[in-house]
Parts: structure tokens; C-alpha cells; sequence
């Protein structure tokens, strides 16, 4: 099935280039026929497909408050004050965690879109959880690390109560733990958008039953 096609990547596109509320407004109903539609509708075919992963992966198609996020940029305290993501994107928790949790991401961009997947940014306590099971099982660790994503951001130094040289050190060191994969504007505009997105989210899926162990969520 098709869900996205060439209007998806065209409008994101143009909205790179017209990033005002004026030009938004008069391109409303197409940014809801060629982006949030499509999107929703693949939202909500992929619950199905997900949970033959896990059944704990929330799709949620809800057009508010469900899996799509807003393409209303939060400029409160930004110095750029553009109003509009120039990308579309949706995560799928694992129960229920937020964006915070283990979950996956699907990123629909001109150029530049991917699947992730892991943890971003996790809380403190969850963060400390997931460096502790590193080290206890550093075996187990070795076997999913191989797809991480290099650390946007790591500390210069061991945290406190960790081995500086633990063999692991430099991932307990991380502050996120994901993995992501490239998505050809063939593969999301084809008849098998879904297949490859699921396909990703599998070669992914061994890191996210490590993270979820260490978050004390059910996979």
C-alpha cells in the first residue's frame, strides 16, 4: 500500500523555503492532504505490523496528542523563531514512557528521512539503570551496540560509582542510546513504505529489548 508519494516531500520542501504562518495558512489543506493524512493513516497500520515486534508498542493515530507530532515549532526560548518543522515525524512508545522511554521514530524529510529507534535523553534514574546493566552484562551489550548512532553527547568523564576502565566505559559514558537507519524517498513512496519501515525497526529491535530490560518496561 502507498502512503506517502512526491506531493509529501514537495510540500516539506516548499516549506522549507516559505517558513511564515501567512504561506502556511493558504497551504493548510494541503499539508493535511499530502503530510498529516497519509501519516495517520500509516500510523495506524503500522500499530499491526508493530506488535508482532511487541505487543507493548503504542501507535496512535489520534490527529491530537497521539503518535504524530505537531509540525508547530516551540519557539518560547529559541533564537530561531520559525514557526514550522521543515519534517514530519512520529514515535511509537514502548509503554507508554514518552519520548524519554525505549520507542521508535520514523523521520520523513527531503533528503534526509530515517528510522530510530532506543532511548533519548533518558530521565536520570533510567539513564543510571541502563549504565548499570552495561556493565553487569557487558557480553549481552556487545551484541546489540553494533547499530548505535555516534553519541551526540557523552561525558568527559566516567559517572560517579562506574569502573573507568570497565571494557564498556565510553558507551556508560553516553547520555543516548539510539540507532537509526536511512530511508530512501523511493522506499516511502513505494508500495512497501511499511515493509521497510517494520524491516528497520526489527535490525533495531535487539537494542530495544536490552534498553527496555534496563527501564523496567515490558517488551
Amino acid at each position: 500500500m502507498r502512503y506517502f508519494d512526491e506531493e509529501t516531500f514537495a510540500f516539506l520542501d516548499d516549506l522549507a523555503h516559505h517558513n511564515d504562518r501567512t504561506w502556511f495558512k493558504e497551504n493548510k489543506e494541503r499539508y493535511d492532504r499530502a503530510v498529516k493524512e497519509p501519516f495517520l493513516q500509516f500510523i495506524a497500520d503500522a500499530g499491526p505490523a508493530l506488535h508482532k515486534l511487541s505487543r507493548n508498542l503504542v501507535a496512535d493515530p489520534s490527529p491530537t496528542g497521539g503518535s504524530m507530532f505537531r509540525i508547530h515549532r516551540d519557539i518560547r526560548f529559541s533564537k530561531d523563531k520559525r514557526p514550522y518543522k521543515t519534517y514530519a515525524g512520529a514515535h511509537f512508545q514502548l509503554g507508554g514512557k514518552g519520548v524519554h522511554g525505549p520507542g521508535y521514530y520514523l523521520h520523513l524529510q527531503p533528503g534526509a528521512s530515517f528510522v530510530a529507534g532506543g532511548m533519548w535523553m533518558p530521565e536520570p534514574e533510567v539513564l543510571h539503570r541502563v549504565r548499570e546493566r552495561i556493565a553487569a552484562r557487558p557480553s549481552d551489550w556487545r551484541r546489540v551496540r553494533e547499530t548505535l548512532d555516534d553519541p551526540e553527547d557523552a561525558l568527559k568523564r566516567p559517572p560517579r560509582g562506574f569502573d573507568p576502565d570497565h571494557p564498556m566505559i565510553e558507551d556508560i559514558k553516553r547520555k543516548s542510546f539510539t540507532s537509526s537507519e536511512r530511508l530512501s524517498e523511493s522506499e516511502l513512496t513505494g508500495p512497501r513504505a511499511m515493509q521497510a519501515f517494520v524491516r528497520s525497526c526489527t535490525e533495531i529491535a535487539p537494542l530495544m529489548r536490552f534498553l527496555a530490560a534496563a527501564a523496567g518496561v515490558r517488551w
